[in-house]
């Protein structure tokens, strides 16, 4: 075989690598709808961290690989769990053909409710720098206990926003990946989820 046919074949193999392991660790999603104003507008093109909350039987590689731990809370995570305020991409628990996007701002074992429209967990009121201060939100919701494995997620334009108010929690299993940065159109091009978690509780 010659160089140049070995190279090319090196190419299109390293081309492919690249191409699969894309594939199992991004994936794109539109936004539709206007349920993540200000934050995500209708029509956005973002990129999603498929592999950070990606779920795998830890002990069952501990069987394999004799030095892996498996006795953290986040056991099942290959990477880590949800945290508070990050935008993440999930399948509607009631239709899971659906996708939708929202941000979390309840974990697991946490006590949730929703006074006019300001968001308490354990006791404590959440600060949410990232909603939009002349859109005012009234919803109130009775206290909620999320169970292992339950988050709560709320669209960020409170007033036009089916989320976890409606429908409840979603489960882990669901979980389709973060929200990592918009990348179309240009001018609206930025970066999310920089910070691992937001102001206020926890």
């Amino acid at each position: 075989m010659s160089r140049v046919a070995r190279d090319i074949i090196e190419a299109l193999v390293l081309a492919l690598v690249v191409f699969l392991l894309l594939q199992t660790t991004v994936r794109n999603f539109k936004v539709d709808g206007s349920s993540m104003d200000p934050t995500l507008e209708h029509g956005q093109y973002l990129l999603v961290n498929r592999l950070i909350y990606l779920r795998i039987d830890k002990e069952r590689l501990a069987k394999i690989i004799p030095f892996w731990q498996s006795d953290d809370r986040s056991s099942n995570y290959a990477i880590r769990p949800p945290k508070r305020g990050e935008v993440i991409v999930f399948q509607f628990p009631r239709d899971i053909s659906k996708d939708f996007v929202k941000r979390v701002v309840g974990l697991p074992g946490e006590v949730i409710e929703m006074r006019d429209g300001r968001v308490i967990v354990d006791g404590a009121v959440l600060e949410e720098p990232y909603l939009d201060p002349a859109a005012k939100d009234n919803s109130n919701k009775g206290e909620y206990r999320l169970k292992d494995g339950e988050y709560y997620v709320l669209g960020d334009n409170r007033t036009h926003s089916n989320d976890s108010r409606s429908w409840g929690p979603v489960p882990e299993a669901n979980l389709k990946g973060k929200v990592w940065a918009v990348y179309w159109p240009i001018p609206g091009i930025q970066i999310l989820n920089i910070m691992d978690r937001i102001p206020g509780v926890g």
